[in-house]
């Protein structure tokens, strides 16, 4: 019973209504431990079992991927609080631009209708780039809206409330619109509290943490308005952590488009070093494979030669079925790899339950898991096989729960024993 208190924590240090976040400490909470209790009886399940009842520290391993969204709303003050309290070292905040040119923490520039309560807010939604549409059973017609940072000013941003990420396609009102909510995931912790992008520093300095921002990929016509570019909204975004006095060994930038990432190597070399390029190539029209090195455009090496020195791609690019169910490195590991490119993975516990295969993020893998359990032997592949540098995931525990066991010196603590 000891052993279950100690890592079990404080249940309200996964509310947000427990204990501080501090850098000496991490409240895994009992996920990890239901995971462990999934595993197929073996080696790993007792390296992990060996763990149980161990201090756990924050570690730069486990990323929060928009704070800790498998309960909470993403990037909410409360979903950022979670992941700083199950131990993620490090916090993410996708970064969109309102119409007074302020920075904000969503996933997409267009995401407000499913993300926020901006539908129940009849004077904010009648400014939506397009207005709630009902459903309508005899047409077929799904019910749909779309609402983005750019259609309001930062004001007005911050007086949403953040919700699940979730619609109800079927709806006739918007009330009704905003169900739909995944059933691995609760709408316990909803409303919660949006986030500025200055905001999201502040919090995430407060609490001992670094940051991983993404510049989002504008889903308006640039330059905005005719005069705001890629490149001014790439330079606030570094700027405002300049502002803020957060050293640049603090920040992993991040971007799906190289031509950011090269303007950061280029013109904010600090930031630059350890920019992260998300690797999106498998939407490339000319049949992108991770078993097939030929159908890497650019290649690891050309990246590298770029200066291009951290890759991201999804999990399932990573991994490859092996002999007798085992999850194994793919080609695409292997070559980066060889082209000297450290590689982060994105993102665990995101896409649904392993006992139907997982869905998108576990497709190269899907017949040999079946059970969440088998996230665990994911994870000792990307660890020990890979080699990757942090992981994000949904429910940070997960991740920070496995580093402090496994990951030697992912905490850089002596108090802390690997068990390999």
């Amino acid at each position: 019973m000891a052993a279950l208190a100690s890592i079990g924590g404080n249940a309200a240090a996964q509310t947000g209504d427990g204990p501080p976040a501090t850098a000496e400490t991490a409240f895994v909470g009992v996920r990890p431990l239901a995971l462990v209790d999934a595993l197929k009886d073996g080696p790993l399940k007792k390296k992990l079992s060996a763990c149980i009842g161990q201090p756990m520290k924050p570690t730069d391993w486990s990323i929060g991927h928009r704070g800790a969204p498998l309960q909470f709303p993403e990037h909410s003050r409360q979903s950022y609080l979670a992941a700083a309290r199950m131990g993620a070292g490090i916090i993410e905040c996708d970064v969109a631009f309102t119409r007074d040119r302020e920075l904000v923490c969503r996933h997409s520039q267009c995401d407000l209708h499913t993300t926020t309560d901006i539908l129940m807010r009849p004077d904010l939604a009648a400014q939506c780039t397009e207005p709630f549409t009902p459903a309508d059973a005899s047409s077929g017609r799904q019910a749909s809206a779309r609402c983005c940072t750019s259609d309001l000013t930062l004001a007005q941003f911050m007086t949403l409330n953040a919700k699940m990420d979730s619609a109800d396609t079927a709806a006739t009102t918007p009330l009704a619109y905003q169900g739909g909510n995944a059933p691995w995931r609760t709408t316990l912790y909803a409303p919660a509290e949006v986030m500025s992008h200055k905001g999201y520093i502040e919090l995430i300095k407060s609490l001992g943490r670094k940051f991983t921002p993404e510049l989002k990929t504008p889903e308006v016509a640039m330059p905005y308005e005719g005069d705001y570019t890629q490149e001014d909204y790439a330079d606030q975004m570094i700027a405002d952590y300049e502002a803020a006095g957060v050293p640049a060994s603090d920040v992993y930038p991040q971007s799906f488009r190289l031509d950011d990432i090269r303007y950061w190597i280029a013109n904010h070399p600090e930031f630059g070093r350890q920019a992260v390029y998300l690797d999106g190539r498998n939407r490339l029209p000319w049949g992108f494979d991770p078993l097939k090195p030929k159908s890497f455009e650019p290649t690891m090496a050309e990246l590298a030669e770029a200066g291009v020195r951290i890759i991201a791609p999804p999990l399932w690019m990573l991994v490859t079925p092996g002999e007798n169910g085992a999850i194994v490195p793919s080609a695409y590991a292997k070559e980066a790899g060889r082209a000297g490119l450290d590689i982060i993975a994105w993102s665990l516990e995101r896409s649904g339950p392993l006992a139907t295969g997982g869905g998108w993020y576990y497709q190269t893998i899907s017949r040999v898991v079946d059970s969440d359990g088998d996230m665990l032997r994911l994870l000792e592949t990307l660890a020990k096989d890979v080699g990757v540098i942090g992981v994000f995931s949904d429910w940070p525990a997960t991740t920070t729960f496995f580093a402090n066991c496994l990951v030697p010196g992912a905490t850089n603590d002596p108090d802390i024993r690997s068990h390999n």
